[in-house]
């Protein structure tokens, strides 16, 4: 075949070939809700499996969603699994749409943060017992009948809680056994245990835009399947 004819027949199987994941800028408009609100953050990652992904956040203008921002996110070190069936002690990062109840921190509030923002102190544990009345809550102090070895002393992890934003999975009317402390925060060595964190200045930078008012969502899945994102 010459050389016309053979660049004529690869562009034409370019053409043909089936598209890969739609452009990233139009992400929230494919999706089935976004929360109600004008602010809304997507964390995506690329299969079930992965680690690492992409954690954008929008602003609603005009009638359209405009990218405020963008990091690298890294998720569970077990993946991604649909958040209505997950099971505590997995290391899965629970896919779905979730509200952000309020940010947290043992570094001050950045600049510009007008979420409701709590600083931890010592006597600050996030309950993962699941035989305690605080299950998958703040408590301070600690109560009697939600074991340590079952709970997160939150000032002990200093890089990744230095700020920090509760997301809303199994919180309003907790299950017991889905899971607990799932969180969007700083970064540490590498996967998490379930929770999506992102580099320490995409952290401040997430809590300086974030406004209440404006009700800002998480939507958490894949590119594709049974845990897409634009199924949320």
């Amino acid at each position: 075949m010459r050389l016309g004819a053979a660049a004529l027949a690869s562009a034409s199987l370019l053409t043909l070939a089936p598209d890969g994941p739609p452009p990233l800028r139009d992400l929230p408009a494919r999706m089935a809700d976004t929360g109600g609100g004008t602010q809304l953050i997507t964390a995506q990652a690329p299969r079930g499996k992965a680690t690492s992904g992409t954690l954008t956040w929008w602003d609603r203008r005009g009638g359209r969603w405009v990218r405020a921002g963008s990091a690298r996110a890294r998720f569970g070190s077990g993946g991604l699994v649909e958040g209505r069936s997950r099971r505590q002690g997995t290391n899965t990062t629970p896919t779905g749409l979730y509200e952000l109840p309020y940010a947290f921190g043992i570094e001050a509030a950045p600049s510009g943060t007008s979420m409701p923002y709590r600083r931890v102190r010592k006597g600050s544990w996030w309950c993962q017992d699941n035989s305690s009345r605080s299950y998958n809550r703040w408590t301070e102090p600690r109560p009697a009948d939600c074991r340590a070895g079952e709970s997160e002393h939150l000032i002990t992890y200093r890089k990744q809680y230095a700020h920090a934003v509760v997301i809303g999975f199994n919180y309003e009317r907790p299950v017991r056994g889905r899971g607990a402390g799932i969180f969007l925060h700083v970064d540490g060595s590498g996967a998490t245990a379930g929770c999506v964190s992102v580099p320490a200045g995409a952290m401040r930078r997430i809590l300086a835009w974030a406004d209440p008012a404006r009700e800002p969502h998480i939507a958490i899945g894949t590119e594709s399947g049974t845990t897409a994102l634009t199924r949320y």
